[in-house]
């Protein structure tokens, strides 16, 4: 045994203390696994995509999630700090109550913290068609504008307002909201929020010049059942079924790449993001090279859990998925 291996001696014995415990039951086929192609990744390979007019250092987007709390000015400023020092984009929670009023902006102003990269704001379809009927879409302007961000997300959320006791009712469709937006000539992003959508939605949104559509898929966060277990007991016991509606990240990535190949050069959306259900870099990763146009993986509730705290804690989350991600280019390809 070499005398320049210490390790050697306690690596062996992990070995065999571990052995039993180390058998995989059940394998991903998600991928070819080319271990002979490649040399291992460096610390400074980058996995770059453009986002508007910012470049992005790694496929990995921070999703909307929270404001107009104190933590909540905590977590979005933790996870802009990320966003910056690791070239990743970020959207920010509902921006909803600052339509109104600058009490809370400070919970949502973190373009300081993250000068450099794609930075998104968020409103609801709700809000939207209550803005377009009092003819107050200007509203949008100044929100974009006094916020510093690169565009706006919406979300497009009707199972979420059914089921919510105090949900909101739109008359218009989305669609139709979506289209008016467009004539403001803000970068637009729009997404679900932990449904999905089927072909005849990302049909019609695929033919808008969107910058994104985000999945946010069921199999994540379901927001759904969020708002129904706050309802009573007679409408959980008989609305439970719904929750359980919707598609998948990996059913979306099949059937945005069905809708893309049908609609050939009529699509005009630039980017898609998959979200819902991304449980790990390995997901992300299948997503984004199963995906036929430039492609991004989001994530919400994970950065939600690392970002409360220490900014260190969410650093490591985030170096261990690039370093994963660096992993899976060298050595895996999609089937």
């Amino acid at each position: 045994m070499s005398s320049n291996d210490p390790t050697a001696v306690s690596r062996k014995q992990d070995h065999i203390s571990l052995a039993m415990d180390s058998i995989v039951h059940g394998q991903d086929e998600r991928f070819y696994y080319e271990p002979i192609l490649s040399g291992f990744p460096n610390k400074e390979d980058r996995l770059p995509i453009t986002v508007g007019e910012k470049q992005m250092e790694y496929p990995l987007w921070i999703s909307s999630m929270t404001g107009g709390t104190q933590l909540a000015k905590t977590i979005n400023q933790n996870l802009a700090r990320a966003a910056q020092d690791y070239g990743l984009g970020m959207g920010l929670g509902s921006c909803r109550q600052l339509l109104e009023s600058d009490e809370r902006l400070s919970d949502f102003a973190v373009r300081n913290l993250m000068p450099d990269q794609p930075l998104i704001a968020n409103l609801g379809i709700a809000q939207v068609e209550e803005l377009i009927v009092a003819k107050q879409l200007d509203k949008i302007s100044a929100l974009v504008g006094k916020l510093e961000v690169d565009g706006l997300f919406v979300h497009i959320n009707p199972l979420q307002e059914w089921m919510q006791p105090e949900g909101d009712r739109y008359s218009l469709s989305p669609l139709q909201c979506i289209e008016a937006l467009l004539e403001l000539n803000i970068p637009l992003f729009v997404k679900e929020v932990g449904q999905g959508m089927g072909p005849k939605s990302l049909e019609a949104l695929l033919k808008m010049p969107l910058e994104a559509i985000e999945f946010g898929a069921h199999g994540g966060t379901n927001f759904s059942l969020l708002e129904l277990l706050r309802s009573s007991q007679t409408r959980q016991d008989l609305y439970i079924p719904v929750t359980r509606l919707g598609h998948s990240a990996e059913e979306m990535v099949a059937l945005s790449n069905e809708v893309i190949a049908k609609l050939g050069n009529q699509v005009k959306t630039k980017l898609l993001i998959a979200s819902g259900g991304i449980k790990s870099f390995i997901d992300g990763y299948y997503c984004v090279e199963k995906l036929s146009l430039p492609s991004l993986y989001a994530q919400a509730s994970p950065f939600l859990k690392y970002a409360q705290g220490d900014y260190q804690t969410l650093c490591d989350y985030v170096e261990t998925q690039i370093e994963g991600l660096r992993m899976c280019k060298a050595f895996l390809t999609v089937k």
